[in-house]
């Protein structure tokens, strides 16, 4: 690669930090999100980390270091319990503030900063005029994933989970808050129903789960959220921050269900699972930040961008997924990529979800391909895909080509086999790279003419055994 490029995902492959909360302050794009651990047990197993870019350079991401631990909330000294997904506002005062839930209990935590990456400190409890903190009044539905907008002297706070099927959760909550960050003003109400509710709603299929994230272009407010089927982030508008929310569409699927430009919009395209994101504007420019699953399980989640497109009455194009989302336009067609950057996976056997969700989950079978890295989590570890047995897929879209007459390969693992290329997922095969047994990381090569243009790459193995993919190189 002859210059610094927009990837997906946009940190590094060893960082795991999904639910992205992506915001502009004074001229840099901030991302909050929680941070799970690779190879983790369970989700958000570690402390929140920030992460920075230029809003000009969406390449130029850097680490703002630790901003807060769970020990730092007085609910838990012991660090008994995790962090899940939070979201910051810049509150009326100018400070920044940071909310959240701890995962074994129902109330919303915030803490404050006075810039927007330093270290936080804990503030308070959202609570009632009484005291009584929001979520343990009687009648209360637990909170969770709080989001929430500061416009004016107003804030407003949106939570709420809600399992298909649980009658007692009722959907997405909307509360008003005072200048305080932490009084409720509004008591909740429902904005988005959950699945027992959702029937003459116009919400049907499309209920919500949990995820809420709050965004205003122009003057409509977009609340986005993922829906039953977890995969998906969707999105609703209203001109009213507190009521009138109607269901708007899909934003964006991890396996890129819905979308039938290149595949039938039933076909899932990469191991889905839960997702968690927003959208933000940057420089005239709108994104979705969402997350992607890794290492086979649902507890390795990171961060990935895609480009937004509006329709003339304000409706979001769903995007697609793709390794290139962050750079504005297709890679260059030329030079080596890591395999990591694969935004597609998938064998002959279609499954929708990764590890711990849906039917099975991909996890469960060795047949199913995964990003994972080698070491621990933190080890600065570049990721690659494992698993590739007969019929897998790694799919990379897209590059800008011109003149591509070979492709190589870094591949190691107990195969015998071959790899097949192609510019489409069913596309006819363009040439053919055998790989055999080698413990280390072999590079292999053939001659073959990819055509100019704008063009996706997909690599299928056939063969024995299992072979893991680091690379590819173009030229």
């Amino acid at each position: 690669m002859t210059q610094k490029q927009g990837f997906n995902p946009y940190l590094p492959s060893w960082e795991y930090v999904p639910d992205g909360e992506p915001y502009v302050f004074e001229g840099r794009v901030y991302v909050y999100g929680s941070h799970d651990r690779f190879n983790g047990h369970a989700f958000c197993l570690n402390d929140y980390v920030c992460w920075s870019a230029p809003e000009q350079d969406l390449t130029d991401w850097r680490c703002e270091g630790t901003i807060y631990r769970s020990t730092d909330d007085p609910l838990d000294p012991e660090g008994r319990m995790c962090l899940y997904a939070p979201d910051v506002t810049r509150g009326i005062d100018g400070r920044y503030y940071l909310y959240y839930v701890l995962d074994k209990v129902p109330v919303v935590s915030v803490a404050v900063c006075d810039t927007p990456a330093g270290r936080y400190r804990f503030y308070g409890y959202v609570s009632y005029p009484d005291g009584t903190r929001l979520g343990e009044r009687e009648g209360d539905e637990p909170q969770f994933d709080p989001a929430v907008l500061t416009e004016g002297d107003r804030v407003y706070l949106y939570t709420g989970f809600c399992a298909p099927g649980d009658a007692s959760r009722h959907g997405a909550m909307a509360t008003g808050l005072a200048p305080d960050m932490l009084t409720v003003v509004r008591e909740p109400s429902f904005v988005i129903p959950s699945q027992p509710y959702g029937e003459g709603s116009g919400f049907e299929r499309y209920e919500f789960f949990e995820a809420p994230s709050i965004r205003k272009k122009g003057d409509t407010y977009y609340l986005i959220y993922s829906s039953v089927s977890m995969h998906e982030l969707c999105y609703a508008t209203s001109r009213s921050p507190l009521e009138g929310f109607e269901y708007g569409g899909v934003v964006v699927s991890n396996c890129d269900l819905h979308i039938d430009t290149y595949k039938p919009a039933g076909k899932p395209m990469y191991y889905g699972g839960n997702n968690h994101g927003s959208m933000i504007e940057i420089i005239g420019r709108w994104y979705v930040f969402y997350h992607r699953h890794t290492n086979g399980t649902a507890f390795s989640r990171q961060g990935c961008i895609e480009p937004l497109e509006f329709g003339p009455d304000g409706q979001i194009v769903q995007a697609e997924i793709t390794s290139c989302g962050a750079n504005g336009g297709p890679l260059e067609g030329r030079g080596e990529y890591p395999a990591y950057l694969a935004c597609h996976l998938f064998t002959g056997e279609d499954e929708r979800y990764s590890g711990g969700f849906g039917r099975h989950g991909a996890w469960m079978d060795s047949r199913f391909p995964k990003i994972t890295q080698d070491g621990r989590d933190g080890d600065e570890e570049v990721g690659y895909i494992a698993n590739m047995t007969e019929s897998a897929s790694a799919g990379f879209k897209y590059f800008d080509c011109a003149g591509i007459g070979k492709v190589k390969i870094r591949v190691r693992g107990y195969c015998q086999g071959l790899f097949e290329i192609r510019t489409s997922w069913d596309g006819p095969v363009l040439g053919q790279i055998p790989v055999g047994f080698t413990n280390v990381w072999t590079e292999y090569e053939t001659e073959v003419a990819v055509p100019d243009g704008v063009q996706a790459l997909y690599l299928t193995y056939r063969g024995s055994g299992s072979a893991a993919l680091a690379s590819f190189t173009l030229e």
